[in-house]
């Protein structure tokens, strides 16, 4: 993937979808264009975030930019529906994350049919005819406690060869998973089926948590010669000001780390968002 993603940074969207507060439209507008003029080129989304809201916020701007002046990623494992929800999403630790997002019900599924009309659905909303980067959403424990193995299973024998397809056809650019666990990237590392070109790891290579990543799955991608793009690096916020840590309240031993962190950050003349 270095050959296809510009720069050094990307811009997430999960705040898009209207992730912990209802964003009005014209701050959802102005902050990806104030990204955009800061040179930002490569643009992250999800149907998950805010069922649908990120990607149609995300479209609505980029879809008025030159299509081959930035590099654009979406995710599968979640199909939008027209149907609204009734009562309350179950969505494992992640509990009310998306509360002020779009009301359409989403089916969480990995299969090879569900990631066609996934990525269908997602270009209308982005209003663009082409994808350069697929990520398999969410295959993980945080969402699926003990069943994230049957999950992995279901993108496995589905989305895996999907992307691969179009991959090799050429529709994509390339493919790998978007999760907030370590283990679905070692497990997939593992596999003799066609590998991904990389994977998006989100809250695992940050300041307050790196152990394992630097340990064991940094080596064993880079034995592999796959690319890894990191995500959420402000740990949903904390470090950047915010009060969430994991999508949640932050708890306090993890603000007095953060305490701590800051106060290292400043005696080395630097701040704690700049080190994130």
């Amino acid at each position: 993937l270095k050959e296809i993603l510009p720069g050094k940074l990307g811009f997430g969207t999960a705040p898009l979808g209207n992730m912990f507060r209802a964003i009005p439209d014209d701050e959802a507008r102005a902050t990806v264009e104030a990204a955009w003029n800061q040179g930002v080129r490569y643009y992250d989304t999800a149907p998950f975030y805010g069922a649908g809201l990120a990607e149609s916020r995300l479209g609505e701007v980029l879809s008025t930019k030159p299509r081959d002046a930035y590099v654009l990623s979406t995710k599968v494992g979640r199909v939008i529906l027209d149907e609204v929800e009734e009562g309350a999403r179950d969505l494992g630790e992640k509990g009310g994350i998306f509360e002020h997002g779009n009301p359409n019900k989403i089916v969480h599924e990995w299969t090879a049919e569900a990631t066609e009309r996934s990525i269908e659905d997602s270009l209308k909303r982005l209003g663009t005819d082409r994808l350069d980067i697929v990520w398999v959403h969410d295959i993980a424990q945080d969402f699926h406690g003990d069943a994230w193995l049957s999950k992995f299973e279901e993108a496995r024998t589905g989305a895996f060869r999907v992307l691969s397809r179009l991959r090799d056809e050429g529709v994509i650019k390339g493919w790998g998973l978007g999760v907030n666990k370590t283990e679905p990237i070692e497990l997939t590392l593992g596999l003799d089926e066609p590998q991904p070109d990389g994977f998006l790891l989100a809250g695992r290579y940050t300041l307050l948590d790196h152990e394992h990543a630097l340990q064991r799955l940094l080596p064993m991608a880079q034995e592999q010669n796959v690319d890894m793009v990191i995500g959420g690096p402000y740990s949903s916020g904390i470090l950047a000001g915010g009060t969430h840590f994991e999508y949640q309240q932050a708890p306090a031993e993890i603000l007095e780390k953060v305490s701590r962190l800051k106060a290292l950050t400043q005696k080395h003349g630097t701040s704690i968002k700049a080190a994130a």
